[in-house]
């Protein structure tokens, strides 16, 4: 174990949200790990126009103001998403609003939408132009918003331009109303604003961007199929399956599993891998997925995977797993596609 990965332990000592701040004043301070190999190229793979050098991304809500995407990026991850960002800047929910759950190895978070807001993130991401690696912007509504679906048209036109890629948060438990875009007729209106904005866009700056729509793994019969056709049918590049989780499994132990908020980690790999496998049967090829929710190791990146997914994201497991774990579950995925024979990550992309 590194030197960094002790130390991210050593944080725990310290309240959760205490313990982040200060893991994210370090890594600016340049104390972060640093991912020195040549990468390897078979996890490298193109999503939505995007050459990754690496399938393994960075989750949003571990940089939510965008502070250090290059320390990340430099740590390893093939990609990394800032945010959620807001339209105005908000303070979120009342602390205490982060718990560890050591014994299960998951978090509980009710931040809801804490960020400076999109004038402060569009500054820092404007000051990184010219650097390589991709960063994107996870974009949300303000909790007092009385037009939601234009927060993420301001979202847009604001960053864009400034992000490599754009996800529309759509799917977090701590916004109270927030998931109800998640239904046909409210998604098929955002996902049209978004698209005839991104038109607009497009046109003005002869540049395009993707652009995927996050969603929750708590999704009814049915919502799952009436998602994929909203998505193809607004043009839009990709879901991110999925967001943290409002269900508590029976198996949890730790005195924290009855905080109100979303759920992630390690109980999350299972349903959110059953859900992902959900998407990738209805989407039939037509947009790409990216897996996300649980990934602690090369074997849930791999189940990822196999599921459906072309690219993963994580952030949970660096809680436990400290800031080197990226490298090893890089390592371990690539060990495992040459195990079963695969000459790349494309390959194994949907075979379960």
């Amino acid at each position: 174990m590194s030197l960094h990965d002790l130390a991210a332990r050593a944080l725990h000592v310290l309240d959760p949200e205490d313990a982040h701040g200060l893991a994210i004043k370090g890594l600016k301070a340049g104390l972060g790990p640093r991912d020195s190999g040549p990468g390897d190229p078979m996890l490298s793979i193109s999503l939505a126009g995007m050459h990754l050098g690496s399938c393994v991304g960075l989750a949003a809500g571990f940089d939510k103001n965008a502070e250090v995407p290059d320390a990340m990026l430099a740590a390893g991850f093939g990609f990394v998403e800032a945010g959620t960002v807001t339209p105005l800047p908000q303070d979120g929910n009342p602390r205490p609003r982060l718990f560890r759950l050591t014994q299960d190895q998951a978090v509980i978070n009710r931040m809801g939408f804490n960020n400076e807001g999109l004038e402060v993130v569009a500054d820092r991401l404007a000051k990184r132009a010219g650097r390589h690696g991709f960063v994107g912007a996870n974009i949300g509504a303000n909790k007092d918003a009385t037009d939601r679906i234009q927060d993420y048209v301001t979202g847009l036109t604001r960053l864009w331009g400034l992000s490599d890629y754009f996800t529309a948060n759509i799917s977090s438990p701590n916004t109270p109303g927030l998931r109800a875009l998640q239904t046909k007729a409210a998604l098929e209106e955002l996902l049209g604003r978004l698209a005839e904005t991104r038109g607009l866009l497009k046109a003005g700056s002869t540049s395009d961007y993707p652009i995927f729509l996050k969603v929750a793994p708590d999704l009814e019969d049915g919502e799952i199929e009436a998602i994929v056709e909203t998505v193809v049918a607004n043009g839009l590049d990709g879901i991110i399956v999925s967001n943290t989780t409002i269900a508590r499994p029976a198996t949890l132990k730790s005195a924290s599993k009855g905080e109100t908020g979303g759920l992630s980690g390690a109980p999350l790999l299972e349903p959110s891998t059953a859900v992902l496998r959900r998407f990738h049967a209805a989407a039939a090829g037509r947009t790409a997925l990216i897996g996300a929710g649980g990934i602690a190791d090369g074997a849930g990146a791999y189940a990822k995977i196999r599921a459906g997914a072309r690219a993963v994201q994580l952030y949970s497991a660096l809680v436990y797993g400290g800031p080197g774990l990226v490298v090893r579950i890089k390592r371990d995925l690539a060990r495992r596609l040459r195990a079963d024979g695969f000459a790349t990550v494309e390959d194994a992309v949907g075979v379960a």
